[in-house]
């Protein structure tokens, strides 16, 4: 990821990180208003959204270290390291909404002090968060990062929990006091959902499980001229954020240094800009006719 691209990944979680204030300032307002603890609860959740934006924030600050002695990929890792912490937080949220839900259920509650101006401010929060959610979505996409991408499912899943609050309330209102505590859990179960698509994206690129098959690879490699053979292929790291690739591609025996120098150029360029590798190291051997020993190049 450039310095540039950082840049915009930091701008963009500030944005973030302001409205998820506001958004929690003004639940916490209502929540106390009307006594509703599906409201503060909401309010907490969005104040985990806060902490992710701020968690966000100091992974991006350490991802955007240049390549040095000790990292020499970089430090591209710490972002994804930051998603995983979305999911550590997504799990929280998980197991507070089903142990209120339960614990709602399993006792009589005082229902709160409901009034039109609760439903039309939770109502404006979700407005503003289905906003943040969509500009998160589409700065992720447009930038490759995956904490972006991360940060805006779990904002998705706020606008879900508080959709469920409003649910709950009208519910109540209309008689049914376990509504709240059932939708609670459905939330719960849409959010650990969400946890789980973040960990199919991170996991992998953290174990350096490979970026590209290697037949792919092999097949994009094998059209560019020059190249004869391709013996060894190996490949780490997410595409959609910085992945790099080592591969041994085998020339005519008879090139000079500068030719081959020059087919091993042009299989980096191939890797970089067709298949969107960050950087890829390109070993060069002699074409081995088979018997052991280098064949020349017979023009």
């Amino acid at each position: 990821m450039s310095h540039d691209r950082y840049a915009a990944v930091r701008s963009v979680l500030w944005a973030v990180l302001f409205a998820n204030l506001a958004v929690i300032s003004v639940k916490v307002w209502i929540g106390v208003r009307s006594g509703s603890l599906a409201i503060l609860g909401d309010a907490a959740h969005s104040g985990v959204d806060a902490l992710n934006n701020v968690v966000g924030l100091a992974a991006v600050r350490a991802a955007a270290v240049p390549p040095d002695e000790e990292h020499p990929y970089g430090h591209a890792k710490f972002e994804l390291l930051g998603a995983l912490a979305v999911v550590a937080f997504l799990s929280i949220t998980c197991f507070e909404l089903v142990s209120a839900a339960i614990g709602h259920l399993l006792s009589d509650s005082v229902p709160p002090r409901l009034e039109p101006l609760t439903f039309a401010v939770l109502a404006g929060t979700m407005v503003v968060n289905v906003i943040v959610a969509w500009t998160e979505d589409r700065e992720g996409k447009r930038l490759n990062s995956v904490l972006l991408s991360a940060d805006a499912r779990h904002t998705g899943a706020d606008v879900l929990v508080t959709g469920s609050v409003l649910g709950g309330l009208f519910l109540v209102t209309r008689g049914w006091a376990a509504a709240d505590a059932w939708l609670g859990i459905l939330v719960a179960i849409l959010i650990a959902r969400s946890g789980w698509q973040i960990l199919t994206r991170t996991v992998p690129a953290l174990v350096d499980t490979a970026a590209l098959e290697a037949a792919r690879i092999h097949t994009l490699v094998a059209g560019v001229p020059g190249v004869r053979d391709i013996t060894d292929v190996r490949s780490r790291g997410d595409l959609e954020g910085a992945a790099f690739v080592e591969i041994t591609i085998e020339v005519d025996g008879g090139r000079t240094v500068e030719e081959g120098h020059r087919v091993a150029d042009a299989v980096e360029r191939k890797l970089v800009d067709d298949a969107g590798f960050a950087a890829a190291a390109v070993h060069v051997e002699p074409w081995s006719d088979g018997s052991g020993g280098p064949r020349a190049n017979p023009g």
